[in-house]
């Protein structure tokens, strides 16, 4: 029975991003966001099942990349969708550009799949990180309509353009180093993690200090990963 074990926990990953697309277009971001993070953490659980278990199948990696194509592909990309209607209070042709990120996960994911190189580290921005910086916007706009985030989500720029960068990012090729550790990971690999470690927590104790919804922790945490990666790919790092 063990080698299904790891299989049950990706199905919880796949049914709390289903439950999260259904809460989402009732517009209820912040049940959607918290489906999300239930998903990542059972994304988490079902690794760790399978190398403790040695459970490892080929049922269990096709299931996996499609929970994740719903839970870290559809899901933002409807979050997106369904905040760009509400802040610019009704349907317009410039809504529909978020649902491009379900479309560029797919691929990432995909792409993933099938490139042996992406074993230790990443090419291109992780469907996880990219799903979690968009619903952690969603739900601070939803939580504080009245930070600057939710103007410049109500006009026509931010969330296209915010859009369109996480889908380049989805499908680039540039170097991301991943966020688990390793136990053949190069020096350089851990000095990179440690710096965004020290960035993250004074992203927590500006939040702290400063009042902020919780949410923006995780928003400035994988503003930070984007941002020091991209540092990184332009340095040759």
């Amino acid at each position: 029975m063990k080698k299904y074990i790891p299989d049950c926990i990706t199905s919880m990953n796949l049914a709390c991003g289903i439950i999260g697309v259904v809460f989402a277009f009732k517009g209820r971001p912040d049940i959607a966001f918290i489906l999300m993070l239930a998903a990542a953490v059972a994304d988490f659980l079902d690794g760790l099942a399978a190398r403790a278990l040695g459970a490892y199948s080929d049922l269990g990696k096709e299931l996996d990349s499609l929970s994740d194509l719903v839970s870290f592909g559809v899901l933002p990309s409807v979050m997106l969708y369904n905040l760009s209607r509400t802040c610019m209070f009704g349907e317009n042709w410039i809504c529909w550009i978020p649902l491009a990120i379900a479309l560029a996960s797919g691929i990432r994911l995909a792409k993933f799949n099938v490139d042996t190189r992406q074993t230790n580290s990443f090419l291109g921005l992780p469907t996880p990180a990219c799903a979690m910086l968009a619903g952690s916007l969603c739900y601070y706009v939803a939580a504080d309509p009245a930070c600057f985030l939710a103007e410049w989500c109500a006009g026509p720029v931010f969330i296209p353009v915010l859009s369109v960068c996480l889908c380049v990012l989805l499908i680039s090729e540039i170097p991301m180093f991943s966020l688990k550790f390793h136990h053949d990971d190069s020096p350089a690999v851990k000095g990179k993690r440690m710096a965004l470690a020290f960035l993250v927590l004074a992203a927590i104790l500006v939040c702290v200090i400063c009042r902020l919804n919780w949410s923006v922790i995780i928003l400035l945490s994988l503003s930070l990963y984007v941002v020091k990666n991209l540092v990184y790919a332009i340095l040759k790092i």
